[in-house]
């Protein structure tokens, strides 16, 4: 960094970045507490997923402010501190990577579902997944090892960028399998279009928040010579741990709004677990998958009012749009 220091573009952009971070984190531990308050019946997979990422993401938020008292107290006044890259700032990153690899792989979880177990769908997310991850723990090695941020940018831009870059792909690819496979289930009339135009931008919605939020930080950290990248990263580990949560939590709104009403919220807990036949009723058309312990039934049938059952633990989903 260039000498005369901009503080506003450096520490600034750390003190708002650690700021907003922190609201965010704060959102993620009320939406933990409202999960494991409604959904108490979920799978110990889920809860140990809920559990799992709110604790990384309470870490990541202990290592912002550590940074920050050093930065801010610490070494307040010393200038040359301002070039040096703490512990507590590299593990941040690799956090923030975690965070973001739980949450891709839960995704990746949902579209091979979706997809009756289509490996060519979901495989590639959670490659690319496991790549940024990889990526991610390489630049924090780079951090520790070379502790200075115009160093980093030297020599570790590359790896940096990679990470960024794939992580924004992830998110674009998890995006489009979902409208892709939702625009694949469109009948060809009936309320059950509006079902699925909601569902579609719901996943647009929580898709592009998080994608936004990492091509910005990356490209302030390509074409800025400051901290303010740093800043937007802070807050990217919490915009993935939020669509987590919402994801899991909208399912209880949903059984609400749509016990007697056809106006239908989104839902991103679909699960064809088993192979689906098509059939027909008296009452209409329908396709529907065998129901058992730890399996999901679809149901449509055009004849009635929308209904929507989902239940973790025997995953039973009807959908009647009349």
């Amino acid at each position: 960094m260039s000498a005369p220091i901009d503080v506003p573009s450096t520490m600034g952009a750390l003190l708002l970045g650690g700021f907003f971070a922190s609201m965010l984190s704060g959102i993620v531990i009320l939406q933990a507490l409202w999960y494991f308050t409604t959904y108490k019946s979920d799978s110990l997979n889920f809860k140990a997923l809920v559990l799992g990422v709110c604790t990384l993401d309470t870490l990541h938020t202990a290592f912002i402010w550590a940074s920050m008292w050093g930065y801010l107290i610490g070494d307040y006044g010393e200038s040359s501190k301002i070039d040096y890259i703490p512990w507590s700032i590299a593990l941040t990153v690799v956090l923030t990577a975690l965070v973001t690899f739980f949450v891709h792989c839960f995704f990746a979880h949902r579209i091979l579902l979706l997809s009756k177990h289509n490996l060519l769908m979901a495989g590639p997310v959670v490659i690319l997944a496991l790549l940024r991850l990889v990526s991610a723990c390489v630049s924090t090695w780079e951090m520790f090892h070379y502790q200075s941020f115009v160093l980093f940018r030297l020599h570790a831009r590359w790896i940096f960028t990679l990470g960024l870059s794939v992580s924004s792909a992830v998110d674009i690819l998890i995006t489009t399998l979902f409208l892709y496979l939702f625009q694949s289930s469109r009948p060809e009339a009936g309320h059950l279009n509006h079902i699925l135009n909601q569902l579609m931008l719901y996943t647009f919605e929580t898709g592009s928040l998080t994608c936004i939020g990492t091509v910005v930080s990356m490209i302030c950290w390509v074409s800025m010579d400051n901290l303010i990248f740093l800043g937007l990263h802070f807050v990217i580990g919490k915009l993935y741990a939020n669509s987590l949560l919402v994801t899991l939590n909208t399912r209880e709104t949903i059984r609400r709004s749509t016990s007697g009403s056809r106006e239908n919220g989104p839902v991103l807990f679909l699960e064809p677990r088993s192979p689906q036949t098509q059939k027909t009723s008296a009452s209409g058309q329908y396709f529907t998958g065998a129901v058992s312990k730890g399996a999901t039934e679809v149901q449509i049938n055009v004849e009635r009012t929308v209904q929507y059952m989902h239940d973790l633990d025997n995953d039973t989903l009807s959908i009647d749009a009349k």
